[in-house]
């Protein structure tokens, strides 16, 4: 399906280097008997710090739609969906925050783990070679997707389970309806072309948004247009370029007619738009899109900023962030799956 909004076309970055294959050795150094812990002192992991479902389902993600997995990222992946059906109550919502005593310190609510529990299902239930995985987290997403939250982030993430889910299983009428409320959530672009976006910040994880809509058009026939989510994920792409490399708004976010600032960058919003790229290429089928891929992954690898590499090869750790000294040499879980994450999609087309 060809979109009226043209090709996207990407800068050439000039990056021209080896791309290392995703390893999960931090990953496995980050996990236990339990889950995944949250956070290192670079590439040690703090304790006492605990668990939290966010993380957890985002580890189930990358270890489902990790190919031909070794035995053990197959056990991570069980070890995560585990983390996830405790985390879940009975009616759907999900517990985030567990301490290293194994005490939960919050109660079952729908904020962005709910959605991001969702996504790592739904991924799961789709692509896991474990049949007994499949299942399993088939009827916890299943579960899950009754809820509905009103945070459009929460919405988007759980919104990305239910697209996964609908390729595999596509009279789910679950993860239809969740998918359609997801985009209704999200919004349309606006009028504005200096501002298209639907909300009047953007905070994180900002292409998780566009590619919710685009898939939306593709899974549901009612759904938004293919333009709509392109339009986003263009402008997006457009205002995150600077100098012909991706230059990601930062931690602080950016709002509508504020100055724009350019530190700290973090990891996660690399491979929210490696994921968007990812999927908008392969929905329209124009390798321009293939070219933002590339860009997110030159990101990790140096093509950044400040030239500076983004994760340790020693470890296979990523690090938390780029700073305008260079990066933040701590290796946690968030910024680790970020970079396994776009690592996947680089494999994809190498």
């Amino acid at each position: 399906m060809t979109a009226t909004t043209g090709r996207p076309s990407m800068p050439d970055s000039g990056l021209r280097q080896p791309v290392p294959r995703p390893s999960f050795a931090h990953l496995s150094r980050l996990s236990d008997d339990t889950g995944l812990f949250e956070h290192a002192r670079h590439a040690i992991v703090r304790r006492e710090h605990g668990y939290c479902t966010d993380d957890v389902a985002r580890g189930l993600v990358v270890t489902s739609r990790q190919p031909e997995p070794t035995e053990e990222v197959l056990r991570l992946a069980e070890r995560y969906l585990a983390f996830l059906t405790h985390a879940q109550d009975a009616a759907g919502a999900f517990r985030n925050r567990l301490g290293h005593d194994r005490r939960w310190t919050d109660q079952p609510g729908l904020g962005d783990w709910w959605g991001r529990a969702l996504w790592g299902l739904g991924t799961a239930a789709a692509r896991s070679p474990a049949a007994w995985i499949r299942e399993e987290a088939l009827v916890a997403f299943s579960r899950g997707a009754t809820r509905r939250s009103r945070a459009p982030h929460a919405m988007a993430f759980a919104g990305l389970g239910a697209a996964e889910v609908l390729r595999r299983h596509p009279a789910h009428a679950a993860a239809a309806a969740l998918l359609a409320d997801a985009a209704t959530t999200i919004g349309a672009p606006g009028p504005d072309p200096q501002w298209p976006w639907p909300q009047e910040r953007l905070t994180y994880a900002s292409a998780a948004l566009a590619e919710v809509v685009i898939a939306a058009s593709q899974l549901r026939h009612d759904g938004p247009p293919l333009d709509d989510g392109l339009r986003m994920l263009n402008w997006l792409r457009d205002v995150q370029q600077r100098r012909g490399r991706l230059s990601v708004v930062p931690a602080a976010g950016w709002a509508c007619g504020a100055a724009r600032l350019r530190h700290d960058q973090q990891p996660i919003e690399v491979a929210a738009f490696a994921d968007a790229c990812a999927t908008a290429a392969t929905i329209t089928g124009d390798p321009g899109w293939e070219a933002g891929v590339e860009q997110a992954v030159g990101w990790f690898l140096g093509d950044n900023d400040i030239g500076t590499r983004m994760w340790d090869p020693a470890t296979g750790g990523g690090y938390d962030g780029l700073t305008p000294h260079g990066p933040n040499l701590n290796q946690g879980a968030e910024s680790t799956l970020a970079l396994i994450s776009t690592l996947q999609h680089a494999r994809r087309w190498s």
